[in-house]
């Protein structure tokens, strides 16, 4: 059941077209699937549904030939100098597509289609059942200062009224160094109440930018 479709050294019509077919609809699998439990964007869904397709194309033009394969993967290389970082999922999606692809290219249809949907049921379980659902009082705080705040202690009073807990994680200067943005990671006490801190926030840094979001920056989100 799980062995290859690809009987011959030679391709035949039919086995590529059954490869071709079983990569198209592991891509659709895997495409519908992460948009059920995320929101990608329409090319990346397209994307997910290709993917598998094109990598099928390429292992089956290798086909053993070293050459070729080196190759190849020089020139694919070149793809992540046009990539923009993504999320942890959006990586994970993509490998997916091409692990999909890649066996599809060496003739393992049913394998490739039966691993598709397992691992999706998987993913979208854990979406859907909150297994790893994010701390609602957890924060991510950006936050703006005039160079001359001492940002050690700025907040510390405002942090101790209002959250359990406040991590900097990261500082930089900005606007030619005239300000600074302070990065935390911070638990309320009562997310009811994050205005409040917000409010006492601006009004100790001049009404400068601050900035609270449940997720964390792409720069450091993994």
């Amino acid at each position: 059941m799980f062995g290859t479709v690809l009987t011959a050294a030679q391709l035949t019509v039919s086995e590529i077209a059954i490869c071709a077919g079983a990569a198209v609809l592991c891509g659709l699998i895997i495409a519908l699937s992460y948009k059920a439990v995320g929101t990608p964007s329409r090319s990346f869904s397209v994307t997910l549904v290709i993917l598998p397709v094109i990598v099928m194309m390429v292992i089956m033009m290798v086909n053993g030939n070293l050459g070729v394969g080196v190759a190849v993967a020089g020139s694919f290389s070149l793809v992540r100098f046009r990539s923009l970082p993504g999320k942890a999922s959006d990586i994970a999606a993509v490998f997916l597509a091409m692990a999909a692809g890649l066996a599809c290219g060496t003739g393992y249809v049913a394998y490739a289609v039966l691993a598709s949907l397992v691992i999706c049921a998987v993913m979208a379980g854990c979406s859907k059942l909150g297994i790893f659902a994010q701390d609602a009082s957890h924060r991510y705080l950006t936050i703006t200062i005039p160079e001359d705040l001492d940002y050690a202690d700025a907040f510390a009073d405002i942090f101790k009224k209002y959250t359990y807990g406040a991590s900097l994680t990261s500082m930089k200067t900005v606007n030619l160094g005239a300000l600074y943005e302070l990065r935390y990671e911070v638990q309320l006490r009562d997310a009811a109440k994050e205005k409040a801190m917000l409010d006492a926030i601006r009004t100790r840094n001049g009404n400068l930018t601050v900035v609270s979001s449940l997720m964390a920056p792409l720069a450091t989100e993994l």
